[in-house]
Order: structure tokens, then C-alpha cells, then sequence
């Protein structure tokens, strides 16, 4: 990402805010969207099936700048609540930015991933207990999410069918990206009996939230074949329908893959035999209907195009979709050994990174000037 030279003329840090505070009280987690798109990155950059001498390091730098990020946007964001309180809690009638509560926790799991990905072979056995009690507090994060925020939908938001996007996913799909880390951590825990309990803690909660997700996704299609595409800033929720089918596609197949150990060892031997086998099945399922939201993605985002597309943090939806539908990819041909999906899936991961490269530097660009952070819960209030 590539900082803008502040001497030019208009292009001054913050310049579009009235103070530098403004920073934090308009901060919102929408900002955590950056650091979904670049765990995942990091996370498809290390699992090319191809070797590219220095991407594994890239690919740890990515992780290790997304960790700082995720630590800065948490300073920030708390920092809000405790020197903005009562304009930060009006986050939860706000129909739109209160879906984007979901990417915190999102955001930390592709952090928890690294650490198995990334740490355990730098600093050995040590980041295990680390991870599982992060994947804990994610859990946790992520149940919260899928519930509170719909039962804020149902009592104290306004919304309408015309209006609704794909952003509507954001906070029901954290546990599925939950229990996709936990089908990576499981295999990892020494104690048997851990490993089934996280094991079956992924499983609920993939069924937590893939029925959920997929109800809102049948509403969606009606939404755009009575009332068309949304407006030009929601583009990229267009995007957003793929991060619960990727994911439940890669979720099934990571937690199927170690299930006939993992039950073996708790004396189910059986029940693992038929969980690899529906794992790969679903997975499989899955992913063919992701192929069919991606293409429609890429029509939509050309029809967009024509008429311009306004850049704002939304953009980050980009990635981490596209990202977890090119792990299931990579994840398929680990699996099946099939070159289709080597190749398919290394070409998503090449338009990720490019996807990457643009966002990132738009954001950094639009930070830098300030006219990112702005809060549309207090859009209207005199500062």
C-alpha cells in the first residue's frame, strides 16, 4: 500500500476532519472489514499449491501487519466508548453499520488461523493454548453477534425489503467463520476429549449460522428481482453472499477431514467415517453454488462499473469472500487431487492479491485524508 505524498496540494493528513479526535468518535467497525481482506490473504498466499520462493514470507508479514492492525482498530474503537459513549451506543439502531459489529470477530479468526499457520512452526507448541482461548473469545463474539444484532433488527431498527443488502450476512455468518477455525485448531489440541469438544462446538456452529444465512440469501434474490440492485455504495455487498457459502464449504471440509480421528479416539468410530464423507459432499455442494454467486458478483460489479463506483470502506467486501471461496478452492484440490481446482483456485488467489493491492491502497489514501471516518449514527449531530 502506497502512502500519498501529503505535500500536494488538498492532500493533507485529516484534512477532512475538524479535529484530529474526530478520528475516534467517528471511528465504526467497519474498519475491521480491512483486516478480514488481509488475514485472508495472508492465510491463500501461504497455501499456493505452486512455489513462489519468498511468498511464505509475504504471506507472514501480511499476518503479522494484520495482528498490528487488528490491535490499532481495537484501540480505537474502544477508545469511543469510553470518550464518545452515548453517540457510540447508537450504533445498535442504525440498520446498516450495526451489521458490521460481525467483522470483529471475523476479523480475529483469520488471526487465530495464523497462529496454527504461522506461529506454531516459529514458536513452537507454546501458540496452541493461545489460540484456543482466542478461538474461545471468538466464539463467544460470534454468538453474540448472530443473535443480538437480529433481535435488534426485530425491535428497534427500521428496515424494508427495497432496502436490504447482502450486509444483512455480516453478522449471522461470524460463527460459521468460527467454526471454520475451530475444524483448523481441533487436530492441533493434545487432549482427546478437547478435540471433540471443539469439534463439535464448529459443527453447531456451522449449523448456527449456514440455515440463518442462507434464509437471508432466498429474501436477497427476491429483493433484486422485485427491487434491482441496490445503490451504487453498496456495491460491494454484491460480493458478500459468497463469504457464507465459501465458508461453509471450507468449514465442512476442514471439520470432516479430522473427524474420523477425532471421534475414533473418543470411541465413535463410525460417526467420523460418515462426517468426512458428508463434509466432502457438502463441500463439493457448496462450492458449486459459490461458483454460481461468483459469476453473478462479476456481472453485477461490470454493471456497476459503467456508472462509476464510489470508493468507501465497503470496498473490503471485496476480499475476504473471495478470499474463503479460494481456501475452499485450495482446500478441494488438497483433497481430491484434482488440477482444476489447483489452477482455478491460484487464479483466485491472484485476483485477491490485486483486489488486496487497490482496497488497501484507496483505504490508506482515504485515511490519510480523513474522509473515511465518518459515522453515519451521528451523521446528523452537531460536532
Amino acid at each position: 500500500m502506497i502512502c500519498p505524498n501529503s505535500s500536494k496540494p488538498g492532500i493533507k493528513p485529516l484534512s477532512q476532519l475538524q479535529h484530529p479526535r474526530e478520528v475516534i468518535r467517528q471511528f465504526t467497525p467497519n474498519w475491521f472489514a480491512a483486516t478480514m481482506g488481509t488475514g485472508v490473504l495472508a492465510l491463500a498466499l501461504a497455501q499456493l499449491p505452486v512455489a513462489i520462493p519468498g511468498m511464505h514470507v509475504v504471506a507472514e508479514g501480511l499476518w503479522l501487519f494484520n495482528i498490528l492492525l487488528f490491535c490499532l482498530f481495537t484501540a480505537a474503537y474502544a477508545a469511543r466508548w469510553i470518550l464518545f459513549f452515548d453517540e457510540a451506543r447508537r450504533i445498535f439502531g442504525h440498520s446498516t453499520v450495526s451489521m458490521f459489529f460481525g467483522t470483529i470477530p471475523m476479523g480475529l479468526a483469520t488471526i487465530i488461523n495464523g497462529f496454527l499457520l504461522f506461529g506454531l512452526p516459529r514458536w513452537g507448541d507454546g501458540v496452541i493454548h493461545l489460540a484456543e482461548v482466542l478461538w474461545w473469545i471468538d466464539v463467544a463474539m460470534s454468538l453474540a453477534c448472530g443473535v443480538l444484532i437480529p433481535y435488534m433488527m426485530f425491535t428497534r431498527q427500521e428496515h424494508s425489503i427495497d432496502q436490504m443488502t447482502a450486509v444483512w450476512l455480516l453478522p449471522v455468518v461470524a460463527a460459521e467463520v468460527a467454526a471454520a477455525s475451530g475444524g483448523l485448531l481441533a487436530p492441533h489440541l493434545t487432549d482427546a476429549h478437547s478435540q471433540l469438544v471443539v469439534l463439535t462446538t464448529s459443527y453447531v456452529l456451522w449449523a448456527f449460522s449456514l440455515p440463518v444465512a442462507f434464509s437471508i440469501l432466498t429474501i436477497l434474490l427476491l429483493r433484486m428481482a422485485l427491487h434491482k440492485l441496490p445503490h451504487e455504495n453498496m456495491a460491494a455487498s454484491s460480493w458478500l453472499a459468497l463469504g457464507p457459502i465459501g465458508t461453509g464449504a471450507l468449514g465442512m471440509l476442514l471439520l470432516g477431514g479430522d473427524a474420523p480421528a477425532i471421534f475414533a479416539a473418543n470411541g465413535l468410530p463410525g460417526v467420523g467415517e460418515i462426517a468426512a464423507g458428508l463434509g466432502l459432499v457438502a463441500g463439493i455442494t457448496l462450492w458449486g453454488f459459490g461458483l454460481w454467486w461468483m459469476l453473478m458478483a462479476l456481472l453485477i460489479t461490470v454493471r456497476y462499473l459503467r456508472d462509476g463506483i464510489p470508493f468507501n470502506l465497503g470496498w473490503w467486501g471485496f476480499t475476504f469472500p473471495l478470499g474463503v471461496y479460494s481456501l475452499a478452492t485450495l482446500k478441494l484440490a488438497n483433497v481430491l487431487n484434482l488440477t482444476f481446482f489447483s489452477v482455478f483456485g491460484t487464479v483466485l488467489v491472484t485476483l485477491l492479491a490485486v483486489m488486496w493491492l487497490i482496497v488497501g491502497k484507496r483505504t490508506v489514501q482515504g485515511a490519510w485524508r480523513g474522509e473515511l471516518f465518518v459515522s453515519p449514527c451521528i451523521a446528523g449531530l452537531k460536532k
